[in-house]
């Protein structure tokens, strides 16, 4: 059952996970109630919108999403909001906690400088960090500076908080939002706010400390919006002139003429001279404060009334010539003084919670934001085109590049572009890599460099990525993977240091022994002990290859037999018809060496590369394959007798010597046939 401990015996709202204790406060639009937190068994301050004040759901959307805006601000001297959510009854609500101190409007700092000091310096800290995300307070006063245990000045109440780059917020009668004691010419007019308008109030507030009463005084909100909007700049008392500069430009009337920010307030304010010492002025500036201007005469009379006795009593040639003593002039508080801080002047809203309810229309950029978001989690970084984070977030930034999310999220995309240009390097992509990393180069200086660790680290891992693969391309002996891997490091702009470690490591790609290094489709790349590399092919040149090269080139077949014999004019043999069945895949024979050198010519004509015959080492540095008859493949190496004859590498189906053969280069021979070589 719900508790009744409302006037009027209204029911308490029931929040999940709350026991609601006593109503705190109560304002136009919303109550503050303290309540219990069970989790935590903590005592918390939870704002509760009226029923009235949220007329339909996009209204209590747009507070939701605006106390989550806020939520994020998590500064030091900010009233953290613990939760946003709704009651029972379906009406918005935010949890914050409870501070018992009161709010700055109950102390008495009249020339109490070194905590004033204390407290701007605090309040210019958190404005500072809210503007820097894009937030804008808009109600600063005394009223929402509050103390926490630890005697901490602490702003609250962002409730009209704006996200910069939009106009000022107005209510239904036309009267803008926020306390006119407090507000900045601009912000009284109505007209677009900023940053400088939070900084103003400040200034506002930080006279009323110091001297213990407004800078300006008027007895209704539009007298006071047009005292801050037409009256000159007040002097300060005496004991205050060397702050006087600074309120000058504080309080400035046009927004140009102020301090830009608050990390400049905060250094001008350290720029003031620390007054001396004056403890009887500040007593007395503090007993102004607490009387009012009739009680000052009253107890200037009795005081008067007493020095006229004394001296009644004291002998005539004794009492002073009170004509000739100089006259000194005694400061009387004024009538307005009536109290330091008194929270009704200036004619302030009751509560101006109202005004989330007139939020700040979405920013431009939330769209590609939310688009971001959602191509982050399906992965789509830099493709497809027009569908993709990298896109969306760059739109983001020339849209609205003050959007309180954006800078995170582009963090956020930096760190995937650079986890997946990492990986792809690994697997030798380096040309995706490579994009991947300069996408992310741009983003980081879109975002001012935030970035610029995680890029430092990408250069780590890219480099850490080549040089093992320049290990495996040495160890292997693969000079075509470490010229690539070398050309991949200057592309992507590591480190010189970096890079020449990998070149001197590169040097090392020539091995002892002939071995293969890697495999490329139907060749073999073997590095020789002088340190070449070659490209050789796996398997003899095929029936089907070498008849193209006959068609294309109309070349004679050469004459094949292996004796004189009558059959060579009766019944020729040649790589048509060798004496013998042959399918397309199998080794072409009957060609003699000038046929297999034409055949290489041909070859390179057609591509790029120089193909020639190996010679007898290169030959025997790969292991033989082909289908078909076992055959002895003809070289470069020349015969004794002169090159007329050439020389053949292993054995054929005719012989069973594994030493090569010197064999008339002009002829064909039936268990002869040859392979390319290509060099690297």
């Amino acid at each position: 059952m719900p508790i009744l401990n409302t006037p009027g015996g209204q029911p308490l709202p029931e929040i999940a996970g709350y026991k609601m204790l006593r109503v705190l406060g109560r304002g136009g639009m919303s109550t503050v109630y303290l309540a219990q937190q069970l989790s935590l068994g903590r005592e918390v301050a939870i704002k509760v919108m009226l029923p009235e004040a949220l007329a339909d759901e996009t209204g209590r959307r747009r507070f939701e999403n605006e106390a989550r805006t806020i939520a994020r601000l998590d500064h030091p001297h900010i009233v953290k909001i613990h939760e946003v959510g709704r009651t029972s009854q379906g009406l918005p609500y935010y949890v914050m906690a409870v501070l018992r101190r009161g709010h700055i409007g109950k102390r008495h700092l009249a020339l109490d400088e070194s905590k004033v000091r204390s407290i701007l310096q605090a309040l210019l800290s958190a404005l500072g960090f809210a503007h820097s995300r894009g937030v804008i307070h808009r109600d600063v006063k005394a009223e929402n500076v509050l103390f926490d245990e630890a005697d901490r000045a602490m702003l609250t109440d962002f409730g009209i908080a704006l996200r910069r780059g939009h106009g000022a917020r107005v209510t239904t009668d036309g009267v803008a939002v926020g306390s006119t004691a407090y507000m900045a010419p601009e912000q009284a007019r109505g007209a677009e706010v900023d940053l400088r308008a939070d900084l103003y109030s400040l200034a506002v507030l930080a006279w009323e400390m110091l001297v213990g009463t407004l800078p300006y005084q008027a007895t209704d909100a539009l007298s006071m919006a047009l005292k801050h909007l037409q009256d000159p700049i007040p002097r300060l008392p005496p004991e205050l002139a060397h702050w006087q500069r600074f309120f000058d430009r504080a309080l400035a009337k046009a927004p140009i003429d102020r301090f830009p920010d608050a990390p400049s307030m905060l250094e001008a304010m350290h720029q003031v001279p620390h007054a001396q010492r004056q403890p009887m002025r500040a007593a007395l500036a503090r007993l102004r404060s607490k009387f009012t201007t009739a009680q000052w005469l009253m107890a200037g009379g009795a005081v008067a009334a007493i020095a006229v006795a004394g001296i009644s009593l004291v002998p005539e040639r004794q009492r002073p010539n009170l004509l000739d003593t100089p006259v000194t002039d005694v400061a009387v508080a004024p009538d307005s003084a009536t109290t330091a801080f008194d929270p009704t002047r200036g004619a302030p809203e009751p509560d101006p919670t109202g005004a989330l309810l007139r939020a700040a229309p979405e920013s431009a950029a939330q769209p590609y934001v939310g688009a971001a978001q959602e191509q982050l989690q399906q992965r789509r970084l830099i493709a497809p085109a027009g569908n993709n984070a990298y896109d969306s977030v760059m739109t983001a930034w020339r849209t609205d590049p003050s959007h309180p999310s954006l800078s995170a999220l582009t963090t956020r995309l930096v760190d995937q572009l650079c986890s997946e240009a990492a990986r792809r390097v690994r697997q030798g992509e380096d040309a995706g890599g490579k994009q991947l990393f300069d996408h992310a180069q741009r983003l980081s200086q879109q975002n001012d460099g935030n970035d610029a660790p995680r890029l430092n680290q990408l250069r780590k891992e890219l480099n850490d990525a080549l040089t093992v693969r320049m290990t495996r391309a040495v160890d292997s002996g693969d000079r075509k993977a470490a010229k690539t891997i070398l050309a991949s490091a200057k592309a992507l702009e590591l480190p010189a240091s970096q890079i020449a470690a990998l070149q001197a490591k590169s040097t090392k790609t020539t091995v002892g022994a002939e071995r293969i290094a890697s495999v490329s489709g139907n060749e073999a790349i073997v590095t020789l002990a002088n340190g070449k590399t070659i490209a050789i092919s796996r398997a003899p040149v095929s029936r089907d290859s070498y008849a193209d090269f006959a068609k294309s080139t109309q070349r004679v077949a050469a004459l094949c037999r292996e004796r004189v014999s009558l059959l060579r004019v009766i019944a020729p043999r040649t790589w048509e018809s060798p004496g013998f069945a042959q399918s397309g895949n199998h080794p072409a024979v009957c060609v003699s060496w000038q046929d297999a050198d034409a055949y290489a010519r041909w070859q390179s004509q057609r591509s790029q590369s120089r193909y020639r015959l190996p010679t007898a080492a290169e030959a025997q540095a790969v292991a033989k394959a082909g289908a078909g008859k076992a055959v002895a493949e003809w070289v470069t190496d020349c015969g004794a007798g002169g090159c007329g004859r050439r020389m053949t590498n292993g054995k054929g189906w005719r012989t069973t010597a594994a030493a090569g053969r010197a064999l008339d280069a002009s002829r064909g021979y039936d268990d002869v046939g040859f392979r390319l070589v290509r060099d690297l």
